[in-house]
């Protein structure tokens, strides 16, 4: 099983029947209020009756057609119908099947822009400590979770480097929203510049906020310097937006809720709501058009790269539902509008036991505990067992408690979900 203790799991098994709304039912017949979206990417709820019946409808339709030199109508519809979502000109959309497949296209379409224009020296990456950018070799590389690198080391891509993370509890802790102190966190990024050579460096790589580091949301000013450093040397922005993406921080993606705009987004999760596996690249036209141009005559391939899965009909046919569901029901507003409540009882939490710090944006939060000496993780495990007995499902990274609730959750909810874990905190105190 991914990211689990096998052995301790196959002792005290946790197991999940069904699911409807913002509720899943446990083996046992409990009903569980889900508070992390399935694994941040059930925007809509789950089940959501529009979503189901177009997936269903498709498989009976159209089971499969492949990418490769055929298409088939609904990959185009989503496409433009995301690339209408996306800010600037991020106009063209290359489909994956999840966000770890999203990073490594990424990287790769960066390389390609590179060579190109006739500069196909560029090939570093920077990406950035407690950075996670999924589970393929390059989103390993760039990325900075420790555990997730260190048996896989001797493999990793070459000529990477990562800037420091911006988490500064000293200065920010308790922060609401994005924190005051940490900008000149970004000014890292010109001396690794200086010390690789900006002729070597195809591109750089953050998430707009750290979800699996434990929500680490930008602060003020940050993302502005890192594009600014980014422009002055030719550097593409990448933006993983696998978890901000589709109205988690209160704007179709972190990129609009911060107002910067990268070259590259790669998306997933909230793209179908979770109900099937999907990703994508969002493009810069710029780049999508240089790519174009310097293929060979006639039929030549322009890409060397793809997926049998590649824009899968049952998946288009998931992510136009979710789409129109975001859409019609205003999901995206209604997080917005949610979230000063969501951080109000989140922050009521402040002096509980062992929290020493939380953190929030948009129907993004944190509750970051003091680690038992020499247990780390297991006071936030503990948490998460008192919760799911209580019949509410938070997840754990690291000593930190992650909250991300379907963007369907009420006010009542949200006070459910954080009145669990007060109560799971004394538990364990």
């Amino acid at each position: 099983m991914p990211f689990t203790a096998n052995r301790h799991f196959k002792q005290h098994p946790l197991l999940l029947e069904s699911a409807s709304g913002m509720y899943y039912r446990s083996r046992d017949g409990r009903q569980i209020l889900d508070g992390i979206a399935g694994l941040w990417c059930v925007n809509a709820g789950h089940c959501h009756p529009r979503i189901v019946a177009a997936v269903q409808a498709q498989v009976a339709k159209l089971d499969y057609a492949t990418a490769f030199n055929l298409g088939h109508p609904a990959a185009f519809e989503l496409a433009a119908q995301v690339a209408d979502l996306a800010p600037g000109d991020l106009d063209h959309v290359f489909f994956v099947n999840s966000g770890s497949e999203a990073v490594d296209t990424a990287l790769k379409i960066a390389l390609a822009y590179h060579r190109a224009r006739g500069e196909g020296q560029r090939f570093r990456f920077i990406g950035r400590e407690r950075g996670y950018h999924g589970v393929g070799f390059g989103g390993i590389s760039v990325g900075g979770m420790v555990a997730n690198r260190k048996v896989f080391a001797a493999s990793m891509l070459p000529g990477v480097d990562h800037l420091p993370h911006t988490h500064d509890p000293a200065r920010n802790a308790f922060s609401r929203g994005q924190p005051a102190h940490g900008a000149e966190f970004a000014d890292a990024l010109e001396r690794i510049v200086a010390l690789h050579d900006p002729s070597t460096i195809a591109a750089v790589i953050v998430e707009p906020v750290s979800g699996s580091a434990g929500v680490l949301v930008p602060p003020r000013g940050y993302l502005e310097r890192i594009r600014a450093i980014c422009d002055r040397h030719g550097l593409l922005l990448i933006f993983d937006e696998v978890i901000t993406g589709f109205g988690r921080t209160g704007s179709a993606f972190g990129a609009t809720t911060f107002g910067v705009q990268p070259d590259l987004m790669t998306v997933a999760k909230g793209i179908t709501s979770g109900v099937v596996p999907m990703g994508a690249v969002l493009v810069d036209r710029r780049i999508y058009e240089a790519c174009m141009n310097a293929a060979g005559p006639g039929q030549a391939i322009e890409f060397f790269h793809g997926y049998t899965y590649s824009g899968h009909p049952l998946a288009c046919a998931a992510g136009l539902a979710a789409l129109a569901v975001y859409r019609d029901e205003g999901l995206f507003g209604r997080a917005a509008r949610l979230a000063p409540a969501f951080e109000a009882a989140l922050h009521s939490l402040k002096g509980a036991p062992h929290v020493i710090d939380i953190r929030n944006i948009g129907l993004m939060g944190a509750v970051e505990l003091e680690p038992r000496p020499g247990q780390p993780t297991e006071r936030a495990l503990d948490v998460f067992r008192h919760c799911f007995d209580q019949g509410v499902l938070v997840r754990t990274t690291g000593d930190t408690i992650a909250l991300t609730p379907p963007l369907v959750v009420d006010e009542a909810q949200v006070g459910q979900i954080v009145a669990a874990i007060g109560k799971a905190l004394r538990a364990v105190h």
